[in-house]
C-alpha cells in the first residue's frame, strides 16, 4: 500500500476486540518509532509498552473511558526535556515535537500491520507518572491504545481542502 493510502486508513480506533496483539508487532512499532526523527538526532524518547491487566488498570485509571479500556496494550510515550534539542534563538525545546513524530510513527505502523490506535493526550499526568514511579525527568506525552479494530467508524472525517490549508509562494 501506497503511503497515501496508509495515511487514509489510520484513524482513532475506539473499538477494540479483546485478541492480544503479537509480539513480532509490537517489536516492530517500537523499531519504527526508534527510526522517527528527532531534532539533532537526540532522541529524547521512552515508551512504555504496558500489557499485563495490573498495569494496564494503572493507565486506565489516569483515563477512564469505556472504549479506552478495551485496548489490549497502551504505548505511553515519555519524553526527557533535558536531553532534547533546544533552538537557541528563543530556547524553544523541542521534546514534545520529537515525541509527537516518534508517536505518528507508531501509529501508522500499528495501521500497516492491520491494528488501530488512537493517540490520547487527555489523561491524568500526575497520576501517570506515580502509578509508574517514572522519574521527575521522564515526562508523559501521550498514551496510545493499540489493538485489532472491533468496529470501523460510521463515517470518515472530513478534511478540509488544499487550498484551505495551503499557500504557494
Amino acid at each position: 500500500m501506497d503511503f497515501l493510502e496508509l495515511t487514509k486508513r489510520r484513524f482513532s480506533a475506539r473499538s477494540y476486540k479483546s485478541d492480544a496483539v503479537e509480539q513480532e508487532k509490537l517489536n516492530y512499532i517500537i523499531e519504527c518509532a526508534r527510526f522517527a526523527p528527532s531534532a539533532i538526532n537526540y532522541q529524547p524518547w521512552h515508551f512504555l509498552i504496558v500489557k499485563s491487566e495490573d498495569q494496564r488498570l494503572k493507565v486506565q485509571q489516569c483515563y477512564n473511558r469505556e472504549w479506552f479500556a478495551e485496548a489490549p496494550v497502551y504505548i505511553v510515550v515519555c519524553v526527557d526535556s533535558s536531553v532534547a534539542w533546544v533552538r537557541k534563538s528563543d530556547n524553544k525545546n523541542h521534546a514534545d515535537i520529537d515525541a509527537a513524530i516518534a508517536t505518528e510513527h507508531i501509529c501508522l505502523a500499528a495501521t500497516s500491520l492491520g491494528l488501530g490506535t488512537c493517540w490520547v493526550c487527555n489523561f491524568d499526568l500526575d497520576r501517570l507518572k506515580s502509578n509508574f514511579q517514572l522519574p521527575s525527568e521522564k515526562h508523559p506525552v501521550a498514551i496510545i491504545s493499540l489493538g485489532y479494530v472491533n468496529e470501523l467508524p460510521k463515517h470518515s472525517s472530513t478534511r478540509k481542502s488544499v487550498d484551505e490549508i495551503a499557500t504557494i509562494y
